[in-house]
Order: structure tokens, then C-alpha cells, then sequence
């Protein structure tokens, strides 16, 4: 019994190492949708929820299942398992013996020469906050859970946009009811009569903006133009949501700016899963949503959203009904949010079971605040099974599309599902997509989107078929291959010539880069150099080091001087990213605590319902580093924690040391 409880909670601390070691404050990738555990009715006599600090959902394979008062967290990890045994016997810790480490990803150097400890990374999901440092500066936080009051409406006496016309009113009323699913699986064709492209964009547009969530198409009959509009949801994605949910209202003033605003704190849980459940609440696409920035799944996180022409009081309405969501800070704007308009995030992070002592731990984050850490990509770039995505990253670019379904495809030692180990073999024997995909019970993550390319186009059609799978995945794989190169590069770099600019290095004027002269590397800091990701719209230094990365790409068989790829999507322009970042607003404290369960961060939810904030015992048996910082967008906080702690942040290497903490 203690040897099934003991791999149990080494399987789960492990697990969320596995997709959270390394929260970072650039967007990611889109995850692909899928299901969350949620609460699905929304009666008004419910008592409002608090977020549970409990709920554990399978990356790999949502439940759908909502936490349970009886769960709780265990130290160094989440709840229990799903169920589901490693049929050959071998621990996690056995199996991710094949994982990366840094040393594989070319994360080599530091920046201090202090002496580093050991700690625990993310105990707790609640042991990582990040709060979303909006375009104005602004930290942001939920502090307020009421409905805005509506300005009083005045007329409006400028000229209304030309769109607003195109459509009669009998268009507008069969609109209406399509949008409402009076008839969901039908269409409404209007005719253009005046066809030209700029009636058929404004016919289009029209429909979009006043009736949001339908889709449109041009369409040709017997020589006549028409524009289709449908709802692309239909019975299926109608049965998932309830029927007595609030029908969408339609009239909005005009005084109000057409998005609504508002501030999404969530626990434990991606901010696509997040939107997804409140898309299916509100009965709309998810690209209704617009935000920043992504953040990641397994900590607490503020962040803002805009969702167009839905009222404060439908979203505040889903506080009574969602699990570890709330939504406040409502304002009407006439914008939507964008990626990348974001200036960063403020992490507040718990490292439990710290050695060090307190002189350790002020040199090592005194070097963090004056000096900062290399601005390596983290290590979840690179996937978490024995295949990294830059080796199929490499294949896209050569154009081996043989090899790119072989590596996503191909049976693998290391850590996953029964049923993708069960795909995999059925795809090694028979190379049958149809059959392979009939082993998997979700069919959205990327195997399952490849193979229903693969048996839809064919074999032979690789590309189209790889096409299926969404752009932000597939993008992925040719990003993770450039990070490894700029993470090598950058090692050799620091290597070759240390903390000081030299001649060759690049500097940046505006959004291009040039080349330092030896008199003008005495004037510049390490700070102000910048490297290359490899593409086409680039430099590169003059030095021995930037040469390097001809021969780095010619050992991969690539051609630095040709990165553009037949498939547009798949041209590499390349890009420049600092050596160094000095993170910004840095604080820390060692604190003594004795309950390993408790929370010790008092979240923004918990202020607002006067929660007391947590208290920390001076003669406490445990210590922990509590440390905050603010990053900029597209930089790692893992990578400042490797700094601080002098540890290797792979989960090969966390798996060794936590499965020696907890035995």
C-alpha cells in the first residue's frame, strides 16, 4: 500500500513539473480546445463559489470532472490519480529517464558565481501568482466584482459606419434568428446585387459585427453572387450547452463601447481552457475572446480579457457558476485586446524546502536584481516526451515530410497515456491513420489531428494533412527548433567573451540591428547585445561565434542563406532577443511556515472576500523563499529561478530531485 501511495504522488508531483516548471510571460502557442471540469447549471438561488484550490484536470485527457471537498493537494503535488496504470510497471521517474535536460538544449551558463541551494518549485499550484502588466503599465488585479453604471445615453449625431445600411430589415430579422438558433441548421443567402468587392466587404463586415458568432462565405448560383451566413455551431455544439442559458441580447446602446473589458483571475487552469468554458456558457465561438497574452496552467494568474458585445451582468453572472474562475473589473471600450500588446507579467513565487541560508539567498537574488540572468528559452519549449519538437521543427524545414509524421507518430520510450502508447504501436504496424485514430479517445491533440489529415488527404498528401493540425501547433515545432539554436549560440557566446560587449556583437537601433565596432563595444553593456534567431530578414555577428551558426544549421542540414520554405507559413524571417534580462520591481523574504498545506500567498480573491492573509510561524520547521519580480513579454521566469537557485529546471532532472525529497 505505501509503495502504491508513494509512486501515486511521485507520478502527480512530477506530472505538474511536467507542464508547469516553466511559466513564461510571452504568448504561447494556442493550445488546441478542450474540455474543463465545470459546474453546469447556473441557478440564481446557488451560493456564489469560491475558487477551489483542488480541482486536478488531466492535460493529456480532460474528465470533466469538478474537485470534490474531500481532495486535497499533497505535498509536491496534485490529487489522485485518474485511474489510469503504467501497464509495464515503470515509475515516472523511470520513464523520464529519457526526457531532456538543459545541457540538450544548449541552457549552459550562468551569469553569478554565488553559491547555489536547493528548493521546491510549485509545491502548490498557488505557489506561482502571475499578474498581467497591461499596455499602460498597470499591474493588474481583481478588486472589484461590480457592474459598471451605464453613462446615460445621448444621441449620436456623427455619421454612421456605411456597413450599418447594407443589410434590410428582413435580412436583419432571418439574421436574428439564426443567431438566436431558431433555425441553426440553416443559412440565410443574401443576394449582391451591386457586386463589387467592396459591397460584398461591407455585406460581410455587417454581418460580423451585428450578429456575432455567425460565419460567412461568398457564394456563386447560376452567375449570381450571394453571401452565406451560417452558424457554425449547429446541433452537435448546441447539445453541450444548456438550453435554459440566457438567450444573447441584441439591443446595445450606442454610447457603449462595443467590447466589454474585464479581469479573468483562474487557479489551475490554461487561459484557453479557461475561455472555452466561458465561450460554452455564453453560447459564443471562442474567438469572440481576445486578450494578451496566454498564461499558464498550474499557478494562480490575473489577467484581462475583451469578449465583443456581451454585458457585464452575463459575465459577472458566471461568477455563481464556474469553478476557480472569477471575472470583475468590468469596463465597456470600443477596442479589442491584442497578443503582444501586453508589457510583461509580475510573478510572486514560493521556493518550499529551501538549504539555503540567508546569506546565500541574499547574494544570489541581490545578482538577480543588479545583474539578471541569460534569457535562455525554457525548457517547456521543447516538449516533455523522448521526441523534442525542434527535431521535428528541423524536419519541417528540410522538407521531410516523411520524417515529420514519423517522429510525432513513432512508438517512444518515456512518460505518456496508455491510449497514445497504444496509437503509436497500431500506426508502427499497420501505418493505417483510420486505425491509429480509432485507439485515441481525444482526437484533438496533434496526433489525433494528424492521422484525420492523414486519412482524409492520404499518405501521400502530407502537407495538406499536417495542415489540420491548428497554425499556432504547427508553428510551434519550427519556433522550438530556432530556440535551440539561439540557446546554443548565445552559450558560445557568453563563453567566448563573458558579461562584456565586443566588437562583432549586435546592438539594436529601433528594430534594426547592427554590428559594434571595437571602439563602440567599450561603450555599450552586455545588456544592450542582442543575438539572432535564424531566418531570412536577419544579421548575424561578425565574430567567430556568428559564424557559428553556419555550421550549427549545415550540420542540420540547412542552408543559412536559404530560410524560405515552398510553404509560406513555414519561411523563417528570424528575429533578435537580448542576452540578458535585469528583471525588474525584485523583493524577496525567507519565511518559516509548518502546515506544508497551506497557501502562502494571499491571492487577490482572497482579499477581496477579507480572507485573512496567511501567518508565518518565526520558529516554523520548514523555509521557503518567497520572491517577486516583473518580467518582460517573451521571457522565461524559470530561467530567473535557475539563476537564483543554480539548478537544473528540466524535468528530467526536477523528477530526480523531488522523487529524492519525497522518498
Amino acid at each position: 500500500m505505501w509503495k502504491t501511495l508513494q509512486l501515486t504522488a511521485i507520478r502527480f508531483l512530477l506530472n505538474a513539473s511536467r507542464h508547469t516548471l516553466a511559466l513564461m510571460a510571452e504568448p504561447e502557442p494556442t493550445p488546441l480546445p478542450a474540455q474543463l471540469g465545470e459546474k453546469r447549471g447556473c441557478p440564481e438561488e446557488e451560493e456564489q463559489q469560491t475558487p477551489s484550490k483542488k480541482t486536478k484536470v488531466d492535460e493529456d485527457h480532460k474528465n470533466g470532472r469538478p474537485a470534490t471537498k474531500d481532495e486535497k493537494e499533497v505535498p509536491g503535488g496534485e490529487e489522485e490519480s485518474d485511474g489510469e496504470e503504467e501497464e509495464e510497471g515503470e515509475t515516472f521517474a523511470d520513464m523520464m529517464k529519457h526526457g531532456l535536460t538543459e545541457l540538450d538544449v544548449g541552457i549552459l551558463k550562468y551569469v553569478s558565481d554565488h553559491q547555489g541551494f536547493s528548493g521546491i518549485l510549485k509545491e502548490r499550484y498557488s505557489d506561482f501568482v502571475v499578474n498581467e502588466i497591461n499596455k499602460q503599465g498597470k499591474v493588474v488585479h481583481l478588486d472589484d466584482l461590480s457592474i459598471p453604471a451605464e453613462a446615460e445615453e445621448v444621441p449620436q449625431t456623427e455619421e454612421q459606419p456605411k456597413e450599418c445600411d447594407v443589410l434590410t430589415e428582413e435580412q436583419k430579422k432571418q439574421l436574428s434568428e439564426l443567431q438566436l438558433f431558431t433555425n441553426k441548421e440553416d443559412n440565410v443567402s443574401i443576394e449582391v446585387m451591386d457586386d463589387t468587392k467592396e459591397k460584398r466587404t461591407l455585406v460581410h463586415k455587417a454581418i460580423k459585427t451585428q450578429f456575432p458568432g455567425l460565419e460567412t462565405k461568398t457564394e456563386e448560383k447560376e452567375g449570381r453572387k450571394y453571401i452565406v451566413a451560417y452558424h457554425a455551431a449547429g446541433k452537435k455544439a448546441l447539445a453541450e450547452v444548456k438550453t435554459t442559458a440566457a438567450p444573447r441580447k441584441h439591443f446595445w446602446p450606442k454610447n457603449r463601447g462595443s467590447y466589454c473589458h474585464f479581469v479573468l483571475y483562474k487557479e489551475n487552469k490554461d487561459t484557453m481552457d479557461a475561455i472555452n468554458v466561458l465561450s460554452k456558457f455564453l453560447r459564443l465561438r471562442p474567438n469572440m475572446f481576445s486578450y494578451m497574452g496566454t498564461k499558464d496552467k498550474r499557478a494562480i494568474t490575473v489577467q484581462e480579457i475583451a469578449v465583443l458585445k456581451i454585458t457585464a451582468e452575463r459575465l459577472a453572472h458566471l461568477n455563481k457558476c464556474l469553478m476557480n474562475l472569477k471575472l470583475g473589473n468590468f469596463s465597456y471600450k470600443n477596442h479589442p485586446l491584442k497578443l503582444g500588446e501586453l508589457q510583461g507579467n509580475h510573478f510572486t513565487v514560493i521556493i518550499r524546502n529551501i538549504s539555503g541560508n540567508d546569506e546565500q539567498v541574499h547574494q544570489s537574488m541581490t545578482s538577480l536584481k543588479q545583474t539578471g540572468f541569460i534569457n535562455y528559452f525554457g525548457m517547456q519549449r521543447f516538449g516533455t516526451t523522448a521526441v523534442p519538437t525542434q527535431q521535428v521543427g528541423r524536419a519541417i524545414l528540410k522538407n521531410d515530410w516523411n520524417q515529420v509524421v514519423d517522429l510525432i507518430l513513432k512508438p517512444r520510450p518515456g512518460a505518456e497515456k496508455g491510449f497514445l502508447v497504444r496509437c503509436r504501436e497500431e500506426w508502427a504496424k499497420t501505418k493505417d491513420p483510420e486505425a491509429a485514430l480509432k485507439k485515441l479517445p481525444n482526437k484533438r491533440c496533434v496526433e489525433g489531428q494528424l492521422l484525420r489529415g492523414l486519412s482524409m488527404y492520404g499518405k501521400k498528401n502530407i502537407i495538406t494533412a499536417f495542415g489540420l493540425i491548428p497554425r499556432n501547433n504547427r508553428l510551434m515545432y519550427i519556433h522550438s527548433y530556432q530556440s535551440v539554436v539561439w540557446n546554443t549560440m548565445v552559450s558560445r557566446r557568453i563563453e567566448a567573451f563573458g558579461l562584456k560587449a565586443a566588437e562583432g556583437d549586435l546592438v539594436l537601433e529601433g528594430t534594426t540591428a547592427r554590428v559594434l565596432s571595437a571602439e563602440e563595444a567599450d561603450k555599450h553593456s552586455i545588456h544592450d547585445i542582442v543575438m539572432p534567431l535564424p531566418g531570412f530578414d536577419v544579421i548575424y555577428p561578425s565574430h567567430h561565434v556568428g559564424k557559428g551558426y553556419r555550421e550549427l544549421l549545415a550540420a542540420d542540414g540547412l542552408d543559412i542563406d536559404n530560410m524560405r520554405h515552398k510553404v509560406k507559413d513555414y519561411s523563417l524571417a528570424g528575429a533578435y532577443r537580448r542576452i540578458l534580462i535585469r528583471p525588474s520591481d525584485v523583493s524577496w523574504e525567507v519565511i518559516q511556515y509548518d502546515d506544508p498545506r497551506i497557501s502562502l500567498v494571499h491571492s487577490d480573491f482572497e482579499i477581496l472576500e477579507n480572507k485573512p492573509a496567511p501567518v508565518f510561524n518565526t520558529e516554523g520547521k520548514f523555509r521557503a523563499l518567497r520572491m517577486e519580480f516583473s518580467l518582460p513579454p517573451s521571457t522565461y521566469a524559470t530561467m530567473a529561478i535557475r539563476e537564483v537557485l543554480k539548478l537544473d529546471t528540466s524535468i528530467k532532472k526536477q523528477t530526480q530531485l523531488n522523487t529524492t525529497w519525497f522518498n
